[in-house]
Order: C-alpha cells, then structure tokens, then sequence
C-alpha cells in the first residue's frame, strides 16, 4: 500500500497528524527568536594589555610586537589587528571560520604564557582575552544624565544599579558602560616643592598606601569570649586625605596638602560623553547570540520605571538608540509580503481552476508546509529574521506546485467518468513518483548554497535549509493531504461542460491568449536566425550589466542610526579635542533630521585621546523627509 493511498483510506489519521503538525509549527513559531539577520558567530578573540603611564609607541614596541610575534605561532590566524593608545594595548584575533572558539582560546592562553617574559617588568597586571563576535553590535544604547548630581554619582548609579539590573534579565549578554566617571581622589603633585623640602614621591606613595590599608588588624582572645578587631581606615574624600603626614623635616611634619593639591575627582578624567549637549554616562547593551533582540529590549525597557524609581529624580534615564525598531519594521515588512505572496498565488490557482472546491485544496497545502517549517526551524536553532522569512516567501511558489499536479492528474480522472474515490487512488498512485522527483530535484537546486564556504556560505545556510525543509514538507503534505482531500471534496461531474458566466468569461481570456500564443510562437519559428540573435545579445548584455552593476555584501538599508568616527591630529590634548567634538555634534544636532546625538572622547570610548564617537538617532522617515 503506497503513502497516498493509506491517507485515503485513514483520513481521520491523515486529518490528525496533519493539525499536529501545524499546533507544532505554532509553538514554534512562538518560541522562535526574531533577529535581523541569521546567526554567524565570527571566531575572534580580544587581547587587551595594560601599562599606565606607557606613551603609545612605547606600548607598541614593548607590548604589542612581542604578543603579535607570539601569536603568529597559532595555526587559523586570519588576520591580527592591533591598536596601540596612551597605557593601552589593544589586539583583535580574528580566526579561520572552522576554528573551534574553544581551542583557539586555549592557544591565546598558552601564547600569554610564554611571551609573558618577553613584556616588562613594570606591568604587573597581565594581559587578558575574552571572547567576542563582531557581528554583535549593541542592541540598545541608554544615557544617563544629570543637571544637579556630579557625573560620579551618576557613575554609581549606572554601574552598581542600573547595569547590574539588567545584566540579570534573560538574554543580556553584556552592559558596557561608556563615558565611565568613577569617583576617585586626585593628588596633584609641585614638583618645586617637594624638591624644596626633599620629599620624594615614594614618600607620598607610601603614606598614601598606608593611611589606605585595609589588611586585618588582628583579634583579641579571653577565658570565655574572642573578638576580631575591625578597623576601617579607607579614606573616601580629599579633606581626610590633606591632613595625612608624609614626612619630618627638621622635626616639623609635613602634610599632604602642604605640598599638594588633593581634589576630588574621577579615575579617568581623559573619557567623557555627551547627550544632546549635556554629560553623561552611556550603557550599551549587547544581547546573547541566541536571545530574541525584539524580546530582549522589550524586557529591558519594562524594565525601565522600576529603576527609576530607584534613582533620584535628578537622574534621567533615556534610550539613545534602539535597534529593534528597525527589526521590527523590516520583519513586519517582510511578513507582509509574505502574506501577500500567499493571497495572489491562492487568487492565480482560482483563476485557472475556477472552483472553489479544488482551489482550497492546494491552497490548504501553503499554511500547513509554512507552519510546519517553523518547527524544524526550531529544533535548528534558527531565528525568524530577512532571510529565513525571504526563503519562506520565494517557497509559496514552489510549495503549491506539487499539490496542483496531483490535483490535475486527479481531475483528470473525474473528468473521465470515474468517481472521486477511484480516481484519487489512481490518480495518486501514477503521479506519486513524478510528485517526489519534482521536489527533490527542487531541493537540490539550493544544494550549492547549502555546502557554500566562508562567510557569505554561513549567512545563507539558514536561507538554503529553510527553503529546502519547506519544499520537502510541501511534497509530504502534497503525498497525504492532497489525495485525501481530493477523494472527500471533489464530486463527480463538478467539471463537465455545463459551466457558469464567469467560468465562460475567463474560458475565452484563456482561449485568446492561447491564440495570441500561437501567433507568436509561428512568427518567431518564420524568423529563426533573429531570434537566435535576441538570444546570443540578451545573454551578452546581461554578462555586461553584471560588470557594471554595484555590488555590495547587503542592500543599503535606512535604520534610522548613523554611527560617527572622528579623529584629531596626534598631538591635540584631551581638552582641544574636547571642543572640537562638541562643535561637530552641535552641527550634526543642528540637522531638522536628526533626534538625539551622543558624543563620546577619550580611551574607553574611542581608542585614544585624539579619537572620537558618536551615536546619531534619526526622526522617523515620514518626519524627516530624506
């Protein structure tokens, strides 16, 4: 007994199997993440190193060279990219896409091992890695800001309470903050007078470090109880630090804010970031590879009242940047496109078979292969993002075509005289075979891009699978539901000759244009060389749009999100750079275009003293008119 003729004969089993499988492919849909594009991990590892005070040639030379050297011995290296900056080094690792992240890492760690006696003695930190994709940008920029509080404070809040927050909620991978301003005190030393009364800087280093120790004191033990003696000697504020005594000159002491200024301040005072004009602090939140970005900046901002009320209404928490608008519109359109799709294919099927009845079978055949997908899509790992739902769109074509051939062939049969049943037996059991060589010849078309290499062949891995899955399930529906449908709904002489207006109006469109097909098809068999020669300059013209056609990895796409990079000359101070960073924010806010602008200078946001960044969010495209 073949496949179509046992869903024949079981319809109740074919009926039930084919709703399971679409209550599955729901629950999956539902539990799909929704992205912009598939999921590529790029293998890359980040080495970061550290000496303060090291002036970027220096850390070059000492620092970058002897880990590059070291690293060139690690087989998979694509490329090393390193950047050097003022106590920074900074060395990107990219891998072969089929190294293994895991065993890549554990080369980098044996690579820092050894050149750890080439690098110099005064780094007493050593050089870190962590593992980073740089196909995951941040999926939402936060700022906050502060008209009366001092950066410092809005530093804690951001760090010790609102990224900590976060951090917690499912899908966060990571909260970077930009534009940090810990609090920290300052000692500004007058190298004159410290000449002048002979106190060295080790005297000031060691009477800092000592008024600041918090090693234990010890315990006190009796004949019934013990206790441990605590005493907290931090020093928190530049006025505990100016009575501190550094030394004895002539038997007199000499305090630390006699010969210093000690003010309070920040950790880094070369980093600082700006929203619409104001300072603030900037918390870039980067989702985990499999997380639902839609969904994760949905919980976030959710988020968003609880932790204001947290902070003191002086703190203002803003969102800055949010990709998931442009997800969404771009998901959104595709959806309805497919949607689209699938009522002009259903409308195109009616036109030709002009009955209800054998038009919904086929047209049963799209929801059920679709749905069905998203339930494989789901065991795969894979997202409901441009690509998978592009795959899904160009499918409906493809997906009805078996259903419509074993349709046909049963028709046919009807038309003959024979009852439903009989002809759906037979119609089935001849066209089974041509229904399973058209689909897997489908199939094997995207055999080429499912096998295909490097980045482009990951990206679209996801587009060839989800497609293929697709037109195999279509062929599965089109071997169980189609015949039995087909035995249940059709009727005997439902296609003879006695036909309705509409049926007769379509009939004579059909029958001239199957006329003006003829007509053509003489004319171009009269004039053979011609037609040869349309053919020989149409493929030589397409060769020649090909070379001259732009090209690119993507289409360009409005996100409603620019992304700055500014540079100054080498030898520009952190506060000259300052003010030229402002006077470019200031004429890109300027822009009727524009929503918000953050600018950021300094190390921890840009790579260096003399670099700068900005984050751009645009008006809606109906606001802004370009």
């Amino acid at each position: 007994m073949t496949l179509p003729e046992l869903c024949i004969r079981r319809p109740v089993m074919t009926t039930l199997l084919m709703v399971t499988f679409v209550i599955i492919g729901i629950f999956g849909y539902r539990l799909l993440p929704v992205a912009a594009l598939p999921r590529v991990d790029f293998p890359t590892i980040q080495v970061t190193a550290s000496l303060p005070g090291a002036s970027p040639e220096t850390m070059a030379a000492s620092v970058a060279t002897p880990l590059e050297r070291q690293f060139m011995t690690i087989a998979g290296i694509d490329s090393i990219t390193s950047t050097s900056t003022q106590s920074s080094t900074n060395i990107q690792l990219q891998f072969d896409l089929n190294r293994d992240i895991d065993g890549a890492a554990l080369d980098v760690q044996s690579a820092l091992t050894t050149a750890a006696r080439q690098l110099p003695e005064e780094m007493t930190t050593p050089p870190s890695f962590r593992k980073v994709n740089p196909a995951d940008a941040p999926i939402l920029f936060l700022s906050l800001t502060s008209d009366t509080l001092p950066l410092s404070a809005v530093d804690e809040y951001a760090e010790t309470l609102i990224a900590q927050r976060i951090s917690t909620l499912p899908g966060i991978a990571q909260v970077q903050v930009y534009g940090a301003q810990k609090f920290a005190v300052r000692v500004q030393l007058n190298p004159n007078t410290l000449a002048g009364m002979g106190v060295g800087f080790d005297d000031i280093q060691n009477a800092v470090n000592a008024a600041n120790s918090n090693t234990p004191v010890g315990s006190l033990s009796g004949t019934d109880r013990s206790a441990v003696i605590q005493a907290n000697q931090q020093l928190t504020e530049a006025t505990q630090y100016r009575p501190l005594i550094v030394a004895y000159r002539n038997g007199n002491p000499v305090r630390l804010g006699d010969i210093a200024n000690v003010v309070n301040s920040v950790e880094n005072d070369k980093t600082a970031s700006w929203f619409n004009g104001k300072r603030s602090i900037l918390l870039a939140i980067r989702r985990q590879p499999d997380a639902n970005t839609v969904a994760v900046v949905d919980a976030v901002k959710e988020m968003m009242p609880y932790l204001n009320a947290q902070i003191p209404a002086s703190v203002k928490l803003n969102v800055l940047l949010d990709r998931s608008e442009s997800i969404r519109a771009s998901v959104t359109d595709v959806q309805f496109t497919l949607a689209l799709t699938i009522g002009l294919v259903v409308m195109v099927i009616f036109l030709f078979l002009r009955n209800l009845t054998a038009t919904l079978i086929p047209a049963v055949v799209l929801p059920v292969s679709l749905v069905g997908t998203f339930a494989f899509m789901y065991l795969m790992g894979y997202s409901i993002d441009n690509l998978s739902l592009l795959a899904l769109t160009l499918s409906v074509g493809f997906v009805v075509d078996d259903a419509i051939v074993m349709l046909e062939n049963i028709v046919r049969h009807i038309e003959e005289g024979e009852k439903p049943w009989a002809a759906a037996l037979k119609g089935s059991r001849e066209i089974a075979f041509t229904i399973l060589s058209i689909t897997l010849s489908l199939v094997a078309v995207f055999i080429p891009v499912l096998f295909m290499g490097g980045i482009v062949g990951r990206l679209f891995r996801e587009f060839a699978v989800t497609i293929s899955l697709t037109i195999l399930i279509s062929g599965f529906v089109s071997l169980t539901l189609t015949p039995m449908m087909c035995s249940r709904l059709l009727r005997a002489g439902s296609h003879d000759t006695q036909h309705g207006r509409l049926y007769r109006f379509f009939e004579a469109g059909f029958d001239a244009l199957h006329r003006l097909y003829d007509v053509t098809l003489s004319a171009a068999l009269r004039i053979k060389p011609v037609v040869l020669l349309i053919t020989l300059a149409s493929l030589g013209l397409t060769f020649y749009l090909l070379t001259v056609v732009q090209k690119g990895f993507f289409p360009i796409e409005d996100t409603g999100q620019i992304s700055i990079t500014t540079e100054g000359p080498e030898d520009i101070s952190f506060a000259g750079m300052t003010v030229v960073q402002q006077q470019a924010a200031a004429i890109i806010a300027a822009d009727p275009a524009v929503s918000t602008v953050n600018s950021s200078v300094g190390s921890s946001s840009a790579g260096g003293e003399n670099s700068g960044r900005m984050f751009v969010g645009l008006k809606p495209l109906n606001e802004r008119k370009v």
